[in-house]
């Protein structure tokens, strides 16, 4: 008797797909494993080391007989604090450490948590297209109902304020916000925060700005926090994973009112025991390492961004040089047929794995999105394997 084949999947689960890079790197790792030399340019994980003081600080930490036990899901004071005063040394925004930080497994793992803590079925989530594909699949996983508002290179990819109002917004309880935004690089100011805050306050719509990018190629890191009225109605996502390249440490915070924070923290108590305190200890003396250490990273992203340009020239594709943040993102020329069957045929001739723009939305089908999570010296490959193929064919 085979039981198993009665047993189904929660119904929730024919409504999301696997992560389209999850799936495409096992991909690359099969045609590595068989001898292609693939070059990647897909995920940005970074590929730098993290500050060496927060690895000593791992590492002494690591060796105390008291530091390997359950934690708080709050975290525990020394990082708090450091968030804290992180937010205040660069985005001039005043956070209660007690209350209005709170240490998350990553902010990937926030959306989630802020999706169950604020979404009911049904529930309607203002997302943006193109955007990140986790605010689509975590808001389908919650049961809410799904509102694209689009970004376009004709409205410099921000939302288009009048069009919100003109929506029907009746039972709309959260709307995501991305700046300085993946994937289309386009950095954050002041107006697109105060604007979303006024917007969220006029109509009852808690707004969550993800701002993981701000300290990559950017000279004016903001937050959302900062505006006029965000005390009410406004959420901040923010990580070391890409400032710090502690990607694989899962190291994220959210900081909004104590309220929200509270409500948030029902959630991940229910979901995780805590992070690893040595961990946390150095988390929070990479948060500590001041602008040295911004400086270090940009100088060599800024060697790794002319490369990654001319990659994009290779391809003959168009894109605006005023992007920040760890990615480029370009229009596909007119004689391809999509961004998907650029980076197909890129990844089969030249071995080189670029990201196709539709997984981040319809408004994102003509473009592709190169990481600069690969040295110079491999972009530099890259583009030469690029003109040597036959794409432009």
């Amino acid at each position: 008797m085979n039981i198993a084949k009665d047993i189904r999947p929660a119904e929730r689960l024919a409504t999301v797909q696997e992560y389209y890079l999850q799936r495409k790197m096992k991909e690359v790792a099969a045609l590595n494993a068989a001898g292609a030399d693939i070059i990647s340019l897909g995920i940005g994980g970074p590929d730098m080391m993290p500050p060496q003081e927060a690895i000593e600080t791992l590492c002494e930490a690591a060796r105390r007989p008291d530091a390997h036990s359950y934690q708080l899901g709050i975290g525990i004071p020394e990082l708090r604090g450091a968030f804290a005063a992180w937010y205040s040394r660069y985005y001039g925004v005043t956070l209660d450490p007690a209350t209005q930080v709170l240490p998350l497994t990553g902010s990937k793992e926030g959306i989630l948590h802020i999706s169950m803590a604020f979404l009911n079925p049904g529930d309607g989530v203002l997302v943006p297209d193109p955007g990140y594909p986790t605010y689509t699949s975590v808001s389908r996983l919650v049961g809410a109902n799904i509102i694209k508002y689009p970004l376009t290179a004709a409205g410099g990819w921000k939302p288009d304020f009048d069009a919100l109002e003109r929506m029907d917004l009746t039972r709309v309880k959260l709307m995501w916000l991305n700046y300085p935004h993946m994937p289309t690089g386009t950095p954050a100011t002041r107006e697109i925060f105060q604007r979303t805050v006024d917007f969220g306050r006029r109509h009852g719509i808690v707004v969550v700005n993800d701002n993981p990018y701000s300290f990559i190629l950017n000279d004016n890191p903001l937050s959302i926090l900062a505006a006029d009225g965000a005390d009410d109605i406004a959420i901040e996502l923010n990580s070391l994973s890409k400032a710090h390249n502690m990607a694989g440490w899962r190291m994220g915070m959210v900081a909004s009112n104590p309220t929200f924070i509270s409500w948030i923290l029902k959630v991940k108590s229910n979901i995780d025991s805590g992070q690893f305190k040595p961990a946390m200890l150095a988390a929070a003396r990479a948060l500590a390492s001041g602008d040295s250490w911004y400086d270090t990273l940009n100088k060599e992203y800024r060697k790794r961004r002319e490369a990654a340009e001319d990659v994009m020239r290779a391809l003959g594709v168009d894109f605006d040089p005023a992007q920040r943040g760890l990615f480029l993102w370009g229009r596909i020329p007119g004689n391809e047929t999509s961004g998907e069957a650029l980076a197909d045929k890129v990844l089969s001739r030249a071995r080189v794995f670029i990201t196709p723009g539709f997984i981040f939305g319809e408004n994102g089908d003509r473009y592709v999105r190169i990481s600069l999570c690969a040295s110079s010296d491999k972009l530099r490959e890259a583009a030469e394997r690029i003109r040597k193929s036959s794409i432009n064919d």
